[in-house]
């Protein structure tokens, strides 16, 4: 899988076409629109790299407008919004052919020392204590062929049941706590570590809504799109060692439903925190057998 880490870094390596404007390949693997966690790195990146000095980032606001062609190139355009000595302020649109697809907003912010608290770190096993997604997706692959199928830049240990197995079970699980670490050499630039984060956030964040409900991607008829996604960045990021994405659902009502998650380091420290919605719809199979009139 190092050749899908490859693929990430160069999704990463935006092209500059001028002083807000850059250009973003897709790799070699994609859904039939854009995986939106790629958007979200992307669009991070690009504002990142308009910094005059080095400034932390605190948050990430993404809204989702159209779905991406994965065959066209994307054009992404940053607005300068603030700078300043310890505060700066990005708005990214990622657009193809004049079509808007993605609005985020990203804030950057050198806050010093301050009070301090967190939630814990839930207890989960290590890491290396159990499987790799790819053994748990053995005889799996016709029923979630979009997991099975994917690029896989980001190594996933899953410290419970993924959806597809729990299903099989007869299960319900209301969180999901999944290991994470990049599946190659990081290099040495917080920005694309942030942005790894932010990459893979954008998995797994949605599957406590059905497993709350003992369902499962594949094994059940169910639509689900994200409409936005935001991330709060507490600490430094290093992905290139373990860090947990623990997550939840706190409610779904309407046809639309939130994911919430937390990342902790391996010492137990909270990295940053994700909310995304999503519409999500189930559609239960219909009864088979005649009726009497």
């Amino acid at each position: 899988m190092s050749a899908d880490f490859d693929e990430l870094l160069a999704v990463l390596d935006l092209k500059r076409v001028d002083d807000g404007t850059f250009l973003g390949v897709h790799p070699s693997k994609n859904p039939v629109r854009t995986f939106g966690g790629q958007m979200m790195a992307q669009a991070f990146v690009a504002a990142s790299r308009t910094l005059s000095h080095p400034v932390p980032p605190s948050t990430l606001s993404v809204h989702f407008i159209a779905g991406g062609d994965p065959e066209r190139d994307l054009e992404i355009h940053v607005v300068r919004l603030r700078d300043e000595r310890r505060f700066a302020n990005r708005r990214v649109d990622v657009m193809q052919d004049g079509v808007l697809l993605t609005t985020a907003l990203v804030s950057f912010l050198a806050g010093g020392k301050g009070l301090e608290h967190a939630v814990p770190q839930p207890e989960v096993v290590e890491p290396l204590d159990v499987p790799p997604i790819d053994e748990l997706l053995g005889g799996y692959e016709e029923v979630v062929p979009h997991f099975a199928n994917a690029l896989r830049p980001i190594e996933w240990r899953y410290t419970n049941d993924p959806a597809w197995i729990m299903r099989d079970k007869g299960d319900r699980l209301a969180h999901n706590r999944v290991w994470m670490t990049a599946r190659g050499a990081m290099p040495e630039d917080p920005v694309l570590h942030a942005a790894a984060l932010v990459y893979s956030s954008d998995t797994t964040v949605l599957d406590s809504i059905i497993t709350t409900h003992g369902l499962s991607w594949g094994h059940d008829r169910i639509f689900a799109v994200t409409t936005n996604h935001s991330v709060w960045f507490h600490r430094p990021v290093h992905f290139d060692d373990w860090v947990l994405y623990s997550t939840t659902s706190p409610v779904a009502a309407e046809s639309r439903g939130l994911g919430s998650g937390h990342f902790f380091d391996r010492s137990g420290q909270l990295l940053a925190t994700v909310v995304q919605e999503g519409i999500v719809k189930y559609f239960p199979a219909r009864a088979t057998g005649s009726v009497s009139p």
